[in-house]
């Protein structure tokens, strides 16, 4: 199972599947391994594969499993598939999870499911700031500026601390003119909790205010920044 993950590591996809293919008792974790050198390198035909063989020969999927398999649906587009999935989830009892739950929010969301992603997202029992972070992503993804906001001020209203994650994901999705007000409104919180000269927060910044027409703003920011790096350049 280790040389199965350290091919992959090594993008020698061909070898971790020699490999696997030559063990001769797989158990779930070497099932797991191999699905998941292929999903990451978008082998995502050979990962679905796979799962179903695993199935055949009598191996239950686990968490990590059904973790690899909601990518390889985020990676295909394939929103039936990935309901298909999320019903099996449910039918082996491992919701509600928070994990899992995340998983499944960020595969809705990436095969244009929102309200999919946001029912999901707001069944969750326990949600943690990557699950926030991930469904405000979601809103960004598809333009959804003003939800992406008010999630952010409903994470701080139950105590929710954002992060440097919660920021730039909103930012990403302010994508316009009439998004410039909320825009400035997320800027001075960052500059109140401190986190304006990180690198990756800054190049948001820039983004989102030349998206929204400020390209004078921008330039203050990246002005600036104390460190730079080639996306702040672009």
């Amino acid at each position: 199972n280790a040389l199965v993950n350290m091919y992959g590591k090594c993008d020698r996809v061909e070898d971790s599947w020699r490999v696997f293919n030559n063990i001769p008792e797989k158990n779930v974790i070497s099932w797991n391994s191999m699905i998941l050198v292929y999903a990451q390198h978008g082998y995502t035909e050979e990962a679905l594969e796979l799962f179903e063989q695993m199935q055949y020969k009598g191996l239950k999927p686990d968490k990590i499993t059904f973790l690899n398999i909601l990518n390889t649906c985020a990676i295909l587009d394939d929103l039936a598939l990935g309901k298909l999935i999320h019903a099996q989830i449910v039918d082996r009892g491992f919701m509600p999870d928070v994990v899992i739950g995340t998983a499944l929010v960020s595969m809705y969301g990436k095969c244009g499911s929102v309200n999919g992603a946001y029912r999901i997202f707001k069944n969750m029992p326990d949600q943690n700031v990557l699950s926030w972070n991930v469904m405000i992503a979601v809103y960004a993804q598809h333009g959804c500026g003003k939800e992406a906001f008010k999630l952010l001020q409903k994470m701080q209203e139950i105590g929710l601390q954002p992060d440097n994650i919660t920021f730039i994901n909103i930012l990403n999705a302010f994508a316009g003119p009439e998004f410039l007000i909320l825009g400035k409104l997320v800027h001075l919180h960052i500059v109140n909790v401190g986190v304006e000269s990180d690198v990756v927060v800054g190049n948001a910044l820039i983004n989102m205010y030349g998206k929204c027409g400020c390209v004078q703003e921008a330039y203050r920011i990246f002005n600036k920044m104390p460190e730079r790096d080639v996306v702040s350049w672009t």
